[in-house]
Order: C-alpha cells, then structure tokens, then sequence
C-alpha cells in the first residue's frame, strides 16, 4: 500500500530515471540551430572533429549531445525523418549498455544510430545484432546511407559471404548481422591456424535488437560447430520400425519437456524385438555393451511419439525441415542433434545423412558477456528484467512512446473445445471484414492456421496465410496486412522485422505493381495513385477502428503474446486486440489449472458458449509465469554448464591465440618435453618408493616410445644413490640433444613452422575430443542425484579431472611427433585447412537445433608438408577453376545445383 501511494506521487522508479535523462535530451536539442545552420559538408566534418577530441582526452559522454544532434540532422537530410526526443532518450539508454524496451513502430531502427555513430567513434567497431539476415541486410543499407554520409563505414554479414568480405565487414566501423553468423565467426576464428585469418576484431560494444528474442528465447540453445561421423542408417531404420510397433501402454510421454521413457512392460516388449533383429549383445538392454542401441531407441521414440509433422518439422523435397517454435519459420539446413534429426528423417522414410561430432561451441550467454559494453532494445522485455540483469547485467527501461497507445486490450474468451472457439474466431473476422478492418490473427502451428483458414473460407472471407509453407512471401504479406478490409493468418509474430502500416505500405505496393515500369513520368503518376490510394485506406481504416489482433492461444511466454498485440496501435493509432482460448489449448492442458478447473468449466459451459472472466485470465497469467520460470532454470543450468566449459575454453583459445602470436614456440615446446621427461619417470619411479620398485621395463618402453631414446637405464640402475632427480635430469639433457640435433640438420625457420603447426593440430584434435566427452557426461551426470550429489558439483570435478588429463595428453603427443618424426619440405607460405564441418545451434538437453545453417567457412590451402608420424587433422582435397553458381547464395549444405547429388561445398562449391 504504502509503496502504492509512494509510486503515485513521485513515480515509478522507471519514470524517475527517463526523467533524469530529459536534462541530456534538452542539451541535445540547444544544439538543433547550430546544426541546421551547417552545410553538408560541415555536418559530416563533425565526424573527423569528434574523433580529434576522444584522442585528446575527451569522453564519449562528454560528446554524447553534440554528437546525438549530429546524427538528428543527418538523418532529417538523409531519410527526411527527425528523431523524437523519446527516440534520443532510447538511444542514451542504449549508450549506457541497458535494455530499452520500446513499443513496435517506435523506430527502433533509427534510435540505435545515435548510439552506433557515438560509439563507432573511438574506432574500435560496433556490432548491430539483428535476429535474421533480411533485417541485417536491410538495416545495414538503409541506415548505412546515415553513416556513410557522417563519414564512417558499414559493413554486414550473412551467410555465404567469403573470408576476405567478412574480414572487410567486422574492420567497418559499424557491423550489422545476426547473432548465429557472430557467434560463429568466433568460433571459426579459434579453429584457425594463423592470425591473419582471423575476422573479429577485439569486442567493444554491441546493440543486440529483438533482445528479448535472441538473448532469451536462443540462449539456452549453444552455438555448435561439427563435423560428420560414420553412416549409421540402417540402425536408425531397423530401430525405427521397432519404436512403430509399441503402443502407448509400453513408455511415459512429458509433454512438458518432451521426454520421453519406456516402461519396464515396454522395456522387455523393445529387449525381445532388438534381439530378434541382432540390434541387442546378450540379453539385457541396459548392459553397457548395448550403450549405443540404449541410446538411438530412445531417440528414435522422441521422434516417432513427441515430434509432430507439421507442427514441429515438415517433410519438403525429401528432406525433414525443422519449424522454429516462435516465429513459425521453416529453418532451412538445421539440424536436430545426438541421433534425433535421423530418427525423424527415418521416421519420415527419406534419406537419413549422418549424425556430426561437436568441433567447437559455445552458448549465447557466454558470447555475449565477451563484449565490454552490451545493449539492446526490444519492445516486450520488462516480464524477463530479472533475467537480464542475473545473467548479463543489464537493466531494462521502458522508453514512453511518442504519442499515446489508442489500443483497447478486450479480456480473454474462453471456450470448452477448438471447434466452437475457431467458429468464433472467423464469425468474428468475418464481421470485422465487413465493416472493413484488417485483421491480424496469431496462430501458434501451421495446423491450426490452416484449420483456420478452412473455417474462413467456409465464412466467404478472402484471407492470406502466412506459416512456415509460405515464408518467402512473409515480409509481403506483412506490408499490406493493415490495407482495408485485409485478412492475415500468421504463425507467430516474433522478430518478422516489418511494420505494419494502415491503409497499406506504400514501399512494398510500388515494389509488387510497379518493378517492370520503367522510370519516368508515367512511373512518377503511378507511384502519386498508389500513395493517394494508401491515403484514403488509411482513413478508412482508422474510421473502422484500426487493427484488430486475435490470437487463437496463449504462447507459453507472455512476451510473446505481448508482441503479437504490439502489431496493432501502432504510433498513436487506434486498434483491437483480443485472445480465444478453450480447454484444449497446449497452455491450459499441460500447465493451467488442474482437474478441478476442468470440470467446472465443462459442467458450466454449453457447446458453442464462452465465458469471459478476470479470474480465467489470471489462471492463464498464473500457467505463464509458472512456464517462464522452468525455462528460466533451464536457460541458467545451461549457463552453469557452459561457466565449466567456459573457463576451459578461454585457456585453450588462449593458448592459441599466443601459439599464433609467437614467432617461435621453442620454449613451449620444451617445457612440454620436459614436463613429458617429469610425468615418465614420476611413473615409472613414484616418489616414496623403493628402488626395488621402480619399473625398469616401463621407463625404457616409454622412453623409446616418446622421446626416441634407446636409454642404458639398466646400467643407471646399477649406479650407487641413484635416485628418480638424476634420471630425469639425464633423460631430459639427452631428449634435448637429441632434438638440437635434428633440428640442426634443417632450416630452424621450417622447424618453427612446423612445432607451431604441430601445437595448433594437437590442441585443435585433443580439444575436440574433450567436447565430446564433456557433452557425453553432461547426458548422464544428472544420474548423479540419486546419490544424494548435486550434478553441477560432480560436473565440476569430473570436467577439472578430464581437462588435466587432455593438457598431459597433449604435451605427451606433441613431444612424441616431434621426436619421432622427420621433416619433409613444405610448400612455402601455406596453412592447413579448416575440417568440413556444419553449424548448427542446440539444446544440450533435447537435441533441438535453432540456427541458421550457413557456415561461412573458405576453404584453405595446407601450411607444412607432410611429416612422419604426425596425423594431420581436416586437411582437404581443395580445388580450383570458377563456381558457376557463385552468384546464386546457396548455403554450403544444399545440393550442388549440377544435380550431383553431392552438397554444394563437396561440389562447385569447393571450387570458391
């Protein structure tokens, strides 16, 4: 109560502080004449005039006024379009590394060029983080028009683009592209054999926009790089056809997490089928000989009960295509991981490519807490503010619009069944369609929008679909959604990346009407018709009460739903939201209330009748909040996981990085030998123990075996006080000989050469290897529990155990190819080949794949020459010639158009 009275009078504490930022906007403002006043030219001196004044001691906040109303005028010359004061309040809140929470249609776009232009200032690189590749593309041509008449330079990238331009794109002042390709340049940048390859710079400062989505909805997914395995089809299609012929009695399904498990009946029924096909060594499923078979049953279960076509994949072209859960979008080659893609692709009878080991990863939380500076902006982030701040230390702000919100949110109608709620929902469309107002409707499957779209045609209402089958019309159909009397079903509406305008969208009607006339006046007269047109829609649109949202279900996620409304009431304009729901709906039948709501809603509720009720909505606020936080925990397990990763990977990239820098690597090779020399005889001759003890046979084996040496250590051992000290001060002086002398007998700049070489492969192979195992333990630590252990703990420990042991395997390996091996001459000025490898962004704990294929990766010719008993990792065949289809942007992983049957980076693409 009393926090109540308090907020009426002075404010929210939110209110407070977009308050205090009024003082810097008034500054900003005083500058506005001076501005005005200047040439172009003048105005784009300010650029070089900045810069001069941050070498000289200046702060960026000491400029941030001057500056932002730099950019104000660039833009009223450049676009026509002056930013509002809330406009430069979000870009402050930007500069100052918080989240700004701003209502769709608000410009978000043109607020965050205040904040890049001042901090691309001081030169160190801006990345502008967006959630796909068309908005990446669009925001860098468009507001790099602003940036390039200031003077500085925009560079993007999106898939398919080659080392040299993504180099390019990341040395611009300001880079714009999406949170998949970033992340993964990292990681490619960290498999790389030379500095000179690398395309990142050091981070300084990034703005990641639809923040909400990315650093939310994609962070419990990490980044994954890998490269393929053996083929194991067959066994996918054998288990396949036993997983079918179980019933629902034989497992236990959770809809919640998408787990599922057999029962002990289930258990025997899969053991007897499993050993009539030969898939089962001895009798007992759960013998560890059977690990594997243990594990694609399970897969292949997921697949057949939990994962639905047409909801969660579809079938085109042969090919299993995933549906991101949150904007309805087909994705393209991703890929679920362990095994699940190809129990489905079995599932679905097509062809079945194989499964890929882990090469490098990391999640979004760690990439983006790289950054010394991080902001972002979004307008639904306030129900995750807690969030924000636990994990990247960010405060939200929400930005007031410019204008007062004209929407009127209706309650909630509830229905017993989706029949009765779906007749609803189109009798309803059906009257707003009439009366000329433009519906949006929010589905959250291609099912239901298509069985939506049956009863609207049943009604005689003309509408457009907009799912997954139909993405490539997406930003089309978007534009006009808001023309008179226009009727749009949508799979989702998060992060689509296009307003839309009342009366229709001028930009996108010229493109679709007008793209085969050429300029001139005819042109010109066309073009006044249509925006005389959108016009007159637009006034009639806004007499029938603007955009009307339906949503035909409650997301999971709350902000979800709040995206969804934010499509309507856009910039000061009147509109309508309003949500159906029924006792069917996924939300209330896995988290609402339980059986008691059930049955008051069925004894009290007649066939085709609706209740609406606040008590109702608050339950389903209730099972939203409930879901937020289980995904919430499972983001920040996530988190915990990748911490223990995290600390070791920045050793290894560390060692990298340093192994690059280094004009020799002598030193670290030594010390390698020797502590190799310390770990032998520490075996062999443990401390503490008797002379009669020691392991004579084992000391020499493994001399001879590592270092080469063939020791008289039996006539060492005959020796009066001999002690371990003086036997690894001997083997250490003669390993070392030994190595001066080879390497005297070439030249010490090919040697260099190669001992960098060698490092670089044996970190790059033994590291990859630890992945695997690390992600393998993660799959069963959780058994852990039954033993009264926390998981993270043992988690902890067992990975600190298995990173010591890679470190000794690795300094024993290095220093057993070097000894062991005889140089051959290399070609000159040539590094080793990134492996083949695929991207891909997956759950650690159900296999789920959410990325972007394009894996960006140039192919690279082979640094050194072969050497004896040095295995070369990911060193390819390469080519030469021209691509003829180098212009037409395929990923890496589609087929090769020649109809090879190959991939495209196995086929033409290899010749890039």
């Amino acid at each position: 109560m009393l926090g109540a009275i308090v907020k009426s009078i002075f404010g929210s504490s939110n209110e407070r502080y977009v308050k205090s930022l009024e003082k810097i906007v008034g500054q900003i403002n005083a500058f506005e004449p001076t501005m005005e006043a200047m040439s172009d030219e003048e105005l784009a001196a300010q650029t070089p005039k900045f810069r001069e004044l941050l070498a000289n001691g200046s702060t960026l906040d000491k400029i941030l006024p001057e500056a932002f109303a730099t950019v104000r005028e660039a833009s009223k010359r450049v676009f026509g379009m002056r930013h509002f004061d809330v406009q430069l309040v979000g870009g402050i809140v930007l500069h100052r590394g918080e989240i700004a929470e701003m209502r769709t249609g608000e410009g978000k776009t043109l607020v965050a060029t205040t904040a890049t232009y001042l901090n691309a200032l001081e030169g160190k690189g801006v990345h502008v983080v967006t959630v796909n590749d068309y908005l990446a593309r669009r925001d860098a041509e468009q507001m790099g028009k602003l940036h390039g008449f200031l003077g500085l330079t925009v560079g993007v990238i999106v898939p398919n683009i080659n080392e040299w331009e993504r180099r390019e794109a990341y040395g611009a002042d300001i880079t714009y592209g999406t949170n998949n390709e970033f992340g993964f340049d990292y990681l490619r940048d960290n498999m790389k054999h030379d500095r000179s390859q690398m395309v990142h710079r050091p981070f300084n400062f990034a703005i990641v926009d639809e923040v909400d989505s990315i650093l939310v909805d994609e962070a419990r997914t990490p980044l994954i790089i890998s490269g393929p395995t053996d083929d194991k089809s067959e066994l996918y299609i054998q288990v396949d056809a036993i997983v079918k012929q179980l019933v629902p009695e034989d497992y236990e399904a959770d809809e919640k997490t998408k787990n599922i498990s057999l029962t002990e009946d289930g258990v025997e029924k899969a053991e007897r089928m499993l050993e009539a096909a030969g898939l089962l060594e001895g009798s007992n499923l759960y013998d560890v000989e059977n690990t594997q078979v243990v594990h694609h049953l399970d897969q292949a279960l997921k697949g057949v009960v939990m994962f639905k076509r047409d909801t969660d994949y579809i079938v085109k072209d042969g090919k299993v295509v995933i549906i991101d859960e949150f904007t309805g979008r087909m994705m393209d080659g991703r890929r679920w991981s362990n095994g699940l893609h190809q129990a489905v692709e079995a599932k679905e009878g097509v062809n079945i490519e194989p499964e890929n080991q882990t090469l490098a990863s990391i999640t979004f939380q760690n990439y983006f807490r790289m950054y010394p500076k991080l902001s972002g902006m979004t307008g639904t982030a306030a129900t995750e503010a807690a969030e924000f701040y636990d994990i990247y230390k960010m405060n939200v702000v929400t930005i007031p619009t410019n204008v007062p919100v004209l929407r009127v949110d209706e309650e909630d109608e509830f229905y017993k069944n989706t029949l009765d709620k779906f007749a609803a929902i189109a009798k309803l469309i059906r009257d707003k369609n009439e009366s000329g107002q433009p519906v949006l409707v929010g589905t959250v499957s291609i099912e239901k929008s298509e069985l939506l779209s049956e009863f609207l045609n049943k009604e005689g209402v003309k509408h457009s679909v907009l799912n997954a089958r139909f993405h490539e019309m997406e930003a089309h159909i978007i534009a006009q959604a808001g023309s008179l009397g226009a009727v749009t079903i949508a799979t989702n509406m998060a992060g689509r990346g296009t307003d839309i305008q009342l009366g229709g969208n001028v930009e996108f009607r010229t493109e679709d009407e007008l793209s085969d006339m050429p300029e001139g006046p005819e042109r010109d007269a066309a073009v006044a018709k249509i925006k005389a047109e959108v016009a007159e829609q637009k006034r009639l649109v806004i007499a029938a009460g603007g955009l009307c949202v339906i949503g035909t279900e409650r997301h999971e996620s709350r902000r979800i739903d709040n995206q969804l409304r934010g499509r309507s009431g856009r910039q000061g304009d009147p509109g309508l939201s309003k949500f159906y729901l029924c006792l069917e709906d996924d939300l209330l039948r896995i988290f609402g209330p339980d059986t008691l709501f059930s049955r008051m809603m069925n004894s009290n509720l007649a066939d085709g009748e609706a209740i609406g009720s606040k008590w109702l909505s608050k339950a389903i606020e209730t099972a939203q909040k409930k879901v937020e936080a289980r995904n919430y925990e499972v983001r920040k397990q996530v988190v915990e996981y990748d911490d223990v990763m995290n600390d070791q990977r920045k050793v290894i990239y560390e060692q990298r990085a340093d192994i690059m820098d280094s004009d020799t690597v002598d030193e670290v090779v030594m010390e390698m030998r020797a502590d190799t020399v310390n770990a032998i005889v520490a075996d062999a001759c443990p401390a503490g123990s008797y002379p009669e003890h020691w392991k004579i046979d084992v000391l020499k084996e493994k001399s001879l075996d590592i270092l080469g040496l063939d020791l008289p250590i039996d006539a060492w051992f005959e020796e009066d006080g001999i002690d371990p000290e003086t036997i690894e001060q001997r083997i250490a002086e003669l390993a070392d000989a030994r190595m001066a002398e080879k390497m005297s007998q070439d030249d010490p700049s090919i040697w260099r050469q190669v001992e960098k070489s060698i490092l670089l492969d044996r970190l790059d192979h033994y590291w990859k290897e630890h992945l695997a195992t690390l992600d393998a333990l993660r799959q069963v630590v959780f058994l852990r529990a039954y033993a009264q252990k926390t998981p993270i703990n043992e988690y902890k420990q067992e990975a600190f155990g298995l990173f010591e042991r890679m470190l000794e395997t690795i300094r024993e390996d290095v220093t057993r190819i070097l000894s062991l091996s005889q140089l051959q001459m290399p070609d000159q000025g040539q590094l080793p080949e990134l492996p083949d490898f695929l991207t891909g962004h997956i759950d650690p704990f159900t296999g789920l794949d959410d990325s972007s294929d394009g894996d960006g990766s140039g192919r690279m010719p082979e640094l050194f020459g072969s050497f004896a008993g040095s295995p070369q990792a990911g060193v390819g065949a390469g080519g030469s010639g021209q691509d003829p289809y180098a212009d037409m942007a395929l990923s890496r992983n589609a087929p090769c158009p020649c109809g090879s049957g190959n991939k495209y980076k196995h086929c033409h693409g290899a010749l890039a």
